[in-house]
């Protein structure tokens, strides 16, 4: 059985962090992604990063996000620095390509979510 369990979601402040971790069970993470989605708005893909390769990110978090993977623990983590208001979203976890992708149509295995959201 495959399972993809996210944590690390939370409210807080604007400039805060967050870590988000995804632990996978049932399946090998060969390309992990973390995608997001906010009420009203479609599902985005925030950060990408294959087995042994270069991550992809989003425009909107360039410089402020940071994708990492122990592929030892079959994990995928994303740390979120300089957080901002419009960071509010739930948050996936999303694995299954083979090679490195933004369509997360091609992600066959998907996180609960955890929401993350940013407020004073």
């Amino acid at each position: 059985q495959v399972q993809l369990v996210e944590s690390g979601g939370g409210l807080v402040q604007p400039g805060g962090s967050l870590r988000l971790s995804c632990a996978a069970s049932g399946v090998t993470l060969w390309v992990s992604g973390w995608y997001r989605q906010a009420p009203g708005k479609e599902r985005e893909l925030v950060a990408a990063v294959p087995r042994g390769g270069s991550a992809n990110y989003a425009d909107s978090v360039k410089g402020r996000f940071t994708i990492s993977r122990d592929n030892a623990k079959n994990a995928v983590y994303l740390q979120m620095n300089s957080l901002k208001p419009e960071d509010t979203a739930v948050y996936y976890c999303a694995g299954g390509p083979y090679i490195m992708t933004r369509n997360a149509n091609d992600y066959a295995y998907w996180g609960q979510g955890t929401q993350v959201t940013v407020s004073s």
